[in-house]
Parts: C-alpha cells; sequence; structure tokens
C-alpha cells in the first residue's frame, strides 16, 4: 500500500477588523471535506505574530515532513479565492497582534529578496476556473508584506518551495465558508497532481540521466 501523502493546511486567527477570520473558517470546512483517502491532512490555525510564525513554522516542516504545506489568509480587497505565486523578504514593517514588527523588516537574513512556489498557480488557477465550481479563481504575486507573506517565504524557504498561500474574501463577500472550503479542496488537488506530475518526470529524467551514463 502506497505511503499517504502529508498535506499541513493553516489559517490565521482573527485580527484588526476581522474578528472571524474566513482563513481558519475556510480550513476548518476543508478538514470536514478532507483531500481524499491518499492524502493524510493536518490542519492549524496561526497566530498573527510575526516571532510566534518563526518559531512555528520550522516544527511544522521538522516534524510532519509534508508534500505540501498551504497557508490559507484572509484578504479584505480579495473579492476571488486568490493564488499567491511568491513571498517576500523584505518590507515587514505592519505592527501585528503583539504590536510587533522584525526591527530588519524582513524574513530571514541573506535570503534572497523572492522565493517562488514550485507550483504553476496559473495552472491550478484555470484548471479549478475550468471544472465548473462556482468560486471564481486569480492568481497574485504580491501577498501583501504582512503576516500573509511573512509566513508564505518562510514556508518557501524552509520547504525549498514546496509551499502554497491562498488569500480568501472575508465570509459572505461573497462565498460562505462552504464554498471557500470546496475551493481550497479543488485548488490543493490540483497542486498535489502537479507535484505528482514533476516528482514523475523528475524521476524519469534521472533514470534516463543514469541509463545513459551506463553505456558511456
Amino acid at each position: 500500500m502506497a505511503t499517504k501523502k502529508k498535506v499541513i493546511v493553516t489559517g490565521f486567527e482573527p485580527f484588526g477588523e476581522h474578528a472571524v477570520n474566513s482563513s481558519w473558517v475556510a480550513v476548518q470546512e476543508l478538514e470536514r471535506l478532507g483531500l481524499g483517502e491518499a492524502v493524510d491532512l493536518h490542519v492549524c490555525e496561526v497566530p498573527v505574530e510575526y516571532q510566534a510564525v518563526k518559531v512555528l513554522l520550522p516544527t511544522l516542516w521538522k516534524e510532519h515532513q509534508p508534500q505540501l504545506v498551504v497557508h490559507v489568509g484572509v484578504s479584505g480587497l480579495a473579492t476571488t479565492v486568490t493564488l499567491e505565486q511568491c513571498g517576500h523578504n523584505k518590507g515587514y514593517k505592519r505592527l501585528d497582534n503583539c504590536s510587533f514588527c522584525p526591527a530588519s523588516q524582513c524574513c530571514m537574513d541573506r535570503g534572497p529578496d523572492c522565493i517562488h512556489s514550485v507550483i504553476d498557480m496559473r495552472t491550478v488557477c484555470q484548471r479549478v476556473n475550468e471544472s465548473g465550481l462556482r468560486v471564481a479563481l486569480s492568481v497574485s504575486k504580491d501577498a501583501g508584506r504582512y503576516l500573509c507573506d511573512y509566513t508564505y517565504y518562510t514556508s518557501l524557504y524552509l520547504g525549498e518551495g514546496h509551499s502554497a498561500f491562498i488569500h480568501v474574501p472575508p465570509l459572505g463577500k461573497p462565498y460562505s465558508s462552504q464554498e471557500l472550503g470546496r475551493a481550497l479542496q479543488a485548488a490543493i488537488q490540483e497542486m498535489l497532481k502537479l507535484l505528482e506530475l514533476d516528482h514523475k518526470h523528475n524521476k524519469h529524467c534521472n533514470h534516463k540521466h543514469h541509463h545513459q551514463h551506463d553505456y558511456v
């Protein structure tokens, strides 16, 4: 029997004007739906605190050794479910729930300015939008330079790009928690398909390389 794929999905606690954070509500809905028999899904709520993220994420990656970590956050500006392609290292000036922000205003000293996910979000977006799900998806390259972007960059750094970030609108603007949960499920299942394809392609290329090497 094949071992289950391990996937971690996180949402954020309430902050600012978001007394209920739709990201965590949507993640709890996803937990009820699941990602299918082949996936071991683990969810957790992340504090809106830079220092807490810095401690929590390395623990999640190390303890679970997941194939994929997906972070979900709320955006008051979003009207679609938005797939973020990359995380940014610098520009963190906004205070968190503890009235703190990093003195350096960056995630990782000497880290690259921007890290892209290994997943092509445009492909994921297109496949879900064409699937008949009544929730619109879009793609963005700016996760907002707050805890969402900070968390995403840190996770991309720790997971060598095997991470994703999804911004959801506030509840009822326009989607219900059930609709957001189904959108997360559809998007993450497409992400896992792309990772599987990549894995098979890499194995095939490595095999071909070794095969040719045998005849040199």
